[in-house]
């Protein structure tokens, strides 16, 4: 791989955050995911709507996994704007709490802050917000690998990048809870016939074009549906569960192929239930990523 811009050890904090700018992870890039301001370790983004993000048609709300991709590179942006120079990083874990429903139509913020950083650790906090980031709609806890691999994004050629971008657009499926998921439809997640969540691997899926290697948030938002279908299936809601939080540990990356997952339910209660899920790739006793969470359960009008 060859380097494509000056070594970054040498840019201004300017110069840096505008390769930031540029330099994005493929997913957040495709979505519109943009850094608006920045200051040493603080991130601010913003992702304009689009109908494609909902998560329920029924009632409009964003998917929970846009909300993660969001907050999960912001607190990466957070990260790279805290480092003297520039570092291959990767989420060791993402816990998100989803503390109220984003508004249809509006475009979302987030402010990330990398608040510590050791020789290999790095520590972030952030906010999901809209009108103003008093009234947030989710906050998140994570923490970044510093030199996890040897990849650059800021130095180095991606393997994965689109000439045209394709179209931010959800297919048909016309059976159950994906039906109603244009977000979980736009990530190619399907249910196959042993009722598996299934992502099949796409370019647009990818989190770090060096490697390359799936997103977080993406691996993210696809055992948040694979949960939500099978939560549904196993007790026979009437409507989907609500997510209310989760955190996701990260095990090794994403590489480029299909991405299936398998959930279980932890436990059961009136009103909430507790749930595990594993995302892996060729092996099930090798998961890239586990996730643990809660969902709220509500009625039919709920």
């Amino acid at each position: 791989m060859s380097d494509t811009s000056p070594d970054a050890s040498s840019l201004s904090f300017d110069e840096k955050a505008r390769m930031i700018k540029s330099h994005r992870s493929v997913h957040g890039g495709l979505i519109g995911l943009k850094l608006e301001r920045y200051v040493q370790g603080e991130a601010w983004s913003s992702l304009p709507y689009h109908p494609v993000f909902v998560g329920d048609t029924r009632t409009g709300v964003i998917h929970g996994g846009v909300v993660t991709t969001m907050l999960d590179e912001s607190c990466g942006m957070a990260v790279q704007l805290a480092l003297p120079n520039s570092a291959a990083i990767a989420t060791l874990d993402l816990r998100i709490d989803y503390l109220r429903p984003a508004t249809p139509g509006q475009q979302m913020h987030a402010h990330a802050h990398c608040y510590h950083l050791t020789r290999s650790i790095a520590f972030v906090r952030a906010t999901a917000y809209q009108d103003s980031e008093d009234v947030p709609i989710a906050s998140a806890t994570a923490m970044f690998m510093l030199g996890a691999n040897r990849t650059d994004m800021l130095r180095q050629t991606p393997k994965v990048k689109f000439d045209t971008p394709p179209p931010l657009e959800a297919p048909d499926n016309a059976d159950g809870l994906l039906a109603i998921s244009p977000y979980a439809r736009f990530l190619g997640i399907r249910i196959d016939g042993e009722s598996q969540a299934v992502m099949p691997y796409d370019p647009k899926l990818i989190g770090n074009p060096i490697l390359p290697a799936l997103h977080g948030g993406v691996i993210g938002g696809f055992l948040e549906t694979a949960a939500v279908v099978s939560v549904h299936r196993e007790i026979g809601l009437a409507t989907a569960p609500k997510p209310i939080g989760l955190t996701v540990n990260y095990l090794r990356s994403g590489r480029p192929v299909d991405t299936f997952a398998k959930v279980s339910i932890v436990k059961q209660g009136r009103r909430v239930v507790a749930f595990e899920a594993q995302a892996y790739q060729d092996d099930p006793a090798q998961p890239i990523a586990s996730c643990y969470g809660h969902f709220m359960l509500r009625s039919e009008t709920a």
